[in-house]
Parts: C-alpha cells; sequence; structure tokens
C-alpha cells in the first residue's frame, strides 16, 4: 500500500517545486511579453518617425472615407490618429497643458498629419483637436488626433 500512495501522491517538497518552476515559467513568459511589446513600440516609434510616403491626393481619399463613413454613422467627429507621445519634441507636455505653438513639438508622421489639416481640411472648416488621451501613471501617454466637423 506505501508503494502505491509514493506512486500516486507527490510529497509536499516535490509540489513546491512544481510550483516554483511554473511560477519560473511564468515570470518567462511575462519578460517575453513586455520585450515583445518593446520591440513592436520600437518599430512602430521608428515607422511613424520616418516620411509616410502618401502624396496628398491619396491622403485626401483617405480622409473622405473616414469623414464619410462618420457622416453616415451620424457622427460628428472621429479620432483620425493615436501615436505615443515620444513623437514629440517635449512628450506631449505643451500639447497637455494647450500652450501656444504646441504643433512645433510634433515630429513624423503627426507632423505630416497635422500640415495636412492646415493645407487642406481647415481651410475647409475642419477642426483637429489634439490631446493626451491616456497618463499611465498619472504622466502623458498616448496622444490622440481627432477631427470634428460638428
Amino acid at each position: 500500500m506505501v508503494a502505491k500512495v509514493d506512486d500516486l501522491l507527490p510529497n509536499a517538497a516535490d509540489c513546491r517545486k512544481v510550483i516554483a518552476q511554473v511560477e519560473a515559467d511564468r515570470a518567462m513568459q511575462a519578460v517575453r511579453a513586455r520585450e515583445h511589446e518593446e520591440a513592436e513600440k520600437h518599430a512602430l516609434l521608428e515607422r511613424f518617425q520616418r516620411p509616410s510616403g502618401i502624396d496628398d491626393e491619396e491622403r485626401l481619399k483617405r480622409a473622405a472615407a473616414i469623414i464619410n463613413r462618420a457622416v453616415a454613422n451620424g457622427l460628428t467627429e472621429t479620432q483620425v490618429f493615436r501615436f505615443p507621445n515620444e513623437l514629440c519634441t517635449d512628450r506631449g507636455r505643451a500639447i497637455n497643458n494647450q500652450e501656444p505653438g504646441w504643433e512645433t513639438t510634433l515630429t513624423g508622421l503627426p507632423k505630416e498629419l497635422y500640415e495636412f489639416w492646415e493645407k487642406f481640411l481647415r481651410p475647409r472648416g475642419y477642426h483637429l483637436k489634439v490631446e493626451v488621451v491616456e497618463f499611465p501613471g498619472g504622466v502623458p501617454g498616448d496622444i490622440g488626433m481627432t477631427l470634428r466637423w460638428g
């Protein structure tokens, strides 16, 4: 009977070893997931820092599609872009405080989109709301660009 018990039931020390291994495996998976997320964020930042390569005609077509879809759904605004605050020279401080000249802190794709709005959409009565939309740990995080017409 004792041999069968030993075969069926692990002792407490063995249980603790298995639990320790499971916890170590979970911790390693969490580290890998964070590393993967950081690598994706870094790649996204690099992509957003480079010129998009999209010409004004294509961007106008895309803007029209976004606006028309939102209007058909009865909306008077739509968020058109969300980006990490690292794409601002001051990490979003001027935007968060709505300081005059905040737009000069934009770089990369956000700057391109702002310039597109200023050149094509602003003269047609569209407004652009740019604000910090996330505050992880109480500090400015992602920034959203919302196009408004109502």
